[in-house]
C-alpha cells in the first residue's frame, strides 16, 4: 500500500541516461508497511514514455520486495544501440608497396638481370580493382521508442588514370590495352605500355617522351633527353644526359654528368655511381659506391653505405636521412650534408619573405593616402572621383591585410618545420673527414677533425653526434 495520497512518484524515481539507451528505477522514500504492484510500477514506466527494452522480469521482482532495492539505481530497460556503417573500400589487385626488386629467375636455375618481377603487367579487359561499397548502418532504438539514426560509412570512387575504366555500376576497374599498371601522383591507377630500347640512347633513337615506363638495355649517351610517366630503367650507364620519371629511376652502371647530368624521378633513385651531375627525388636515393661532386636533392633519405659508400664534394640535402659509410677526405674537401627541410620550402621562404616586403612597402603608401582622403573627407572637400579613389583603396588594403596574413601564416607553417628537425640524422658508418659542414634544420656544425662511426642530430638547440654501437 502507499501511504496517504503521496503520488508513486514520490517514492520511486525513472531516470533515463543521456544517449537514451538506459533507464533506472530508484526507491528513495519508503516505510516499513510500503507495498506496490507490479501494475503499478507499470503505470509509473508507462507515465515516464519508457517503452522499448523493459525488463518485465525485474519489474515484478522489484514489486514482490521493494525494501531490497532501497536507495539503488536498477536498470529497468536497455535500449538497441545503433550501429555505425563501414566505409567504402578499393581493393587493388597489385601491391603498390612492394618496391623489393628481385631478378627473374630462369627455368634452368640461371637468372636474367635484365628482367625483373617487379612489373605490374596486366592484359586488356583485366580486373585492376575492386570497389567495396559503405553501408548505411543500422539505426538503434531508445527505451523512449525513439529511432536512434547513425552514420552512414563514406563510399570512395577509383581515381582513373590513363588507359583504365571501370564497369557500368563503378565496382570493377579495368585495363583497356596490354601494359603495365602504374599508380601516379595522387595516387591516379594508369596501365602504360612499357617501352623498351634494345641498345644505346643515341642519334639512332632520339630523345624520348613517354607516357609509359622506359627501360634502355645500354648507355644514355650525352645530350639526350628521357621522360616518362612511369619508371626509367637503363641496363648501362648516363652520360651528360637528362632523365625524368614520374616514378622510379634505376641505372645500373652509374651516371658521369660531366656537370651536365639532370636526373629527376617522383619517387626514387637507384645508381651504383654517381659522378658531377644534379639528383632530384621525392622519395630516396640509393647509391652502392659513392656520390662524388655532385648536388643532391632528396625528399626522404640519401643512402650511401655499399661496399665503398662515399660522398666526397658537392651539396647533398635530404628531407629526413643522409647515411654513408664515408664522408669527405682527408684532403678536406669541401662536402655539405644538410638534412631536416625540404630545399624547396628554404626557397619558398626567400620569396614569402620578399613578398610580404613588398606588400608591406604598398601598404604603407595605401595608408597614406588614405589619411590625406580622410581629410579631406572631414572638411567636406572630397570630390566625386576621390570619393570613388577613396573606396578603391579601402578595397586594396583589405586584400592587402588578407593576403599579408596568409604570407605569415605560410611563413610560421616553414618555421615550425625548420624546427621540428629532431627526427633528422646524418649517419656516417666508417669516418666523416675535416672541410664537410653538416646542416639539421637552420643550425650548422663545421667538422675540423676525422671523426668514426658517429650519428649527428639535432638537441636543444644544437648539433650532437652519438657513437654508433
Amino acid at each position: 500500500m502507499i501511504e496517504g495520497n503521496m503520488p508513486l512518484d514520490f517514492y520511486i524515481s525513472i531516470s533515463v541516461s543521456d544517449d537514451k539507451l538506459s533507464a533506472y528505477m530508484q526507491i528513495s522514500n519508503i516505510y516499513d508497511e510500503f507495498k506496490v504492484t507490479a501494475g503499478q510500477l507499470a503505470d509509473l514506466v508507462q507515465k515516464n514514455h519508457i517503452q522499448h527494452g523493459l525488463n518485465h522480469v525485474l519489474i515484478a521482482e522489484i514489486a514482490a520486495n521493494p525494501k531490497s532495492f532501497y536507495l539503488k539505481k536498477t536498470l529497468i530497460a536497455s535500449g538497441t544501440k545503433p550501429v555505425e556503417g563501414q566505409n567504402g573500400f578499393i581493393k587493388l589487385t597489385f601491391d603498390f608497396d612492394d618496391n623489393d626488386k628481385k631478378p627473374l629467375e630462369l627455368e634452368d636455375g640461371k637468372v636474367n638481370y635484365k628482367e625483373v618481377v617487379s612489373l605490374h603487367n596486366v592484359r586488356k579487359g583485366q580486373l585492376i580493382g575492386q570497389r567495396f561499397l559503405a553501408t548505411a548502418g543500422t539505426p538503434g532504438r531508445a527505451v523512449t521508442g525513439e529511432t536512434l539514426f547513425t552514420k552512414a560509412g563514406k563510399d570512395v570512387r577509383f581515381k582513373l588514370g590513363k588507359n583504365v575504366v571501370t564497369d557500368a555500376e563503378q565496382n570493377g576497374l579495368y585495363a583497356t590495352i596490354d601494359g603495365m599498371v602504374v599508380r601516379t601522383d595522387r595516387d591516379k591507377i594508369n596501365v602504360f605500355p612499357v617501352y623498351e630500347i634494345n641498345g644505346n640512347v643515341d642519334y639512332n633513337v632520339g630523345n624520348i617522351d613517354f607516357i609509359g615506363t622506359v627501360v634502355i638495355r645500354g648507355n644514355v649517351l650525352p645530350g639526350f633527353k628521357i621522360r616518362a610517366a612511369g619508371d626509367i630503367r637503363v641496363t648501362g650507364g648516363v652520360e651528360a644526359a637528362e632523365l625524368e620519371a614520374e616514378g622510379s629511376i634505376d641505372i645500373s652502371a652509374g651516371i658521369v654528368g660531366q656537370n651536365k647530368a639532370f636526373i629527376k624521378a617522383g619517387k626514387n633513385i637507384k645508381s651504383s655511381f654517381i659522378q658531377d651531375a644534379t639528383i632530384e627525388v621525392a622519395g630516396d636515393l640509393t647509391v652502392t659506391q659513392s656520390i662524388m661532386h655532385s648536388t643532391v636533392r632528396a625528399g626522404r633519405g640519401v643512402h650511401c653505405v655499399g661496399s665503398k659508400g662515399l660522398i666526397v664534394g658537392g651539396t647533398i640535402q635530404a628531407g629526413e636521412l643522409v647515411s654513408a659509410r664515408t664522408v669527405g677526405n682527408s684532403m678536406s674537401t669541401t662536402t655539405i650534408i644538410e638534412v631536416g627541410v625540404l630545399p624547396e620550402l628554404r626557397n619558398e621562404m626567400l620569396h614569402l619573405r620578399n613578398q610580404l616586403r613588398v606588400t608591406m612597402e604598398n601598404s604603407e603608401k595605401t595608408d597614406k593616402a588614405l589619411s590625406i582622403l580622410d581629410q579631406l573627407a572631414a572638411v567636406g572637400q572630397l570630390s566625386p572621383d576621390k570619393l570613388a579613389m577613396r573606396i578603391k583603396l579601402n578595397n586594396t588594403k583589405k586584400q592587402a591585410i588578407d593576403e599579408q596574413s596568409a604570407i605569415k601564416e605560410r611563413i610560421l607553417e616553414i618555421e615550425k618545420s625548420l624546427e621540428d628537425s629532431e627526427n633528422a640524422k646524418v649517419q656516417i658508418v666508417s669516418t666523416i673527414y675535416g672541410g664537410t659542414k653538416i646542416v639539421i634544420g637552420r643550425y650548422t656544425k663545421f667538422i675540423k677533425d676525422p671523426t668514426s662511426r658517429v650519428t649527428f642530430r639535432l638537441h636543444e638547440g644544437d648539433i650532437t653526434f652519438s657513437t654508433n654501437v
